[in-house]
């Protein structure tokens, strides 16, 4: 397992139900999470949340608010600082089981000696951009969704991080990474989180299981000559660590030699021998 335990703001309270309970910065709130299908361990601290996230029969789903709560407020980890705030999808902006991912390239980085370059691709709100840039990187941030990029801009900007070298470019990710194949450009570390379904800026249809080896093959050709790292990132039930581990084997293994961990992310459960499952990453270094 690679398990996300360096965070002083965010603590998983309980599990249970198809439930999980949070405190983001003090914040309490309960979401949804099917592969939760054990009971409550601790029902009496469910009174604390302050919303839940109630899922409908027809898809999608609202929030039910217990207490008023600000508009946005801020979650840190380590120097870095990021807004958080419930959204329509029943996210808040950031995932904090990638902490163990953000160590992971932070570290990678900053052994290099040198100034990597890193490609993020559907890079959200910038967790994974600011790590890198805080370690020494410069960094090319690409997701398809306007809104999303311009939050990890204002993260940048509450981090202390609009200076550094950070590229933001709101496109489709298979398209981009061809133009910087015909650019010429190259990359250090190259990480994704791609969704199991969505559409790009010009409404080009993304379905994990059949574009997902497509663009990997794609973006393994723009790593550099000395790459640092390679992550594949999956929070698709039924695309198993193996899936996205064959993936990474296939496409930089065989080129550049190295090995590839790939484990489920988890997040410990406070005060129990409980861990909360959060998808799964595959990790290639040389």
């Amino acid at each position: 397992m690679f398990i996300a335990d360096g965070w002083k703001d965010y603590r998983v309270l309980d599990t249970g139900d198809g439930m999980k309970l949070e405190s983001w910065a003090g914040v309490t709130l309960a979401r949804p999470d099917p592969q939760v299908i054990w009971e409550k361990q601790r029902p009496e601290l469910w009174k604390k949340a302050a919303a839940s996230y109630a899922r409908s029969h027809t898809g999608g789903g609202h929030w039910d608010f217990f207490r008023e709560l600000p508009q946005r407020w801020t979650v840190s980890y380590g120097d870095l600082s990021f807004y958080v705030r419930p959204t329509g999808f029943k996210h808040t902006g950031l995932f904090p089981e990638q902490s163990a991912n953000w160590d992971f390239m932070a570290e990678k980085i900053r052994r290099a000696g040198r100034e990597g370059r890193v490609l993020n691709l559907f890079a959200y709100t910038g967790g994974a951009t600011l790590v890198c840039a805080a370690a020494g990187a410069s960094v090319t941030h690409v997701d398809a969704a306007k809104s999303m990029v311009a939050w990890a801009k204002e993260n940048a900007a509450l981090s202390g991080l609009s200076g550094r070298p950070i590229r933001y470019i709101v496109d489709d990710c298979m398209k981009f990474v061809l133009r910087e194949q015909r650019r010429g450009r190259t990359y250090d570390g190259i990480l994704m989180d791609p969704p199991s379904y969505g559409r790009g800026a010009g409404g080009q249809v993304w379905k994990v299981e059949e574009d997902l080896c497509g663009l990997v093959a794609e973006a393994a050709k723009l790593l550099s000559d000395h790459p640092l790292f390679f992550i594949i990132n999956s929070y698709t039930t039924g695309l198993s660590a193996v899936v996205t581990e064959n993936l990474l084997n296939a496409c930089v293994t065989s080129r550049y030699g190295g090995h590839v961990e790939a484990d489920n992310l988890v997040l410990p459960v406070e005060g129990q021998a409980l861990w909360l499952p959060c998808g799964t990453t595959a990790r290639w270094q040389p």
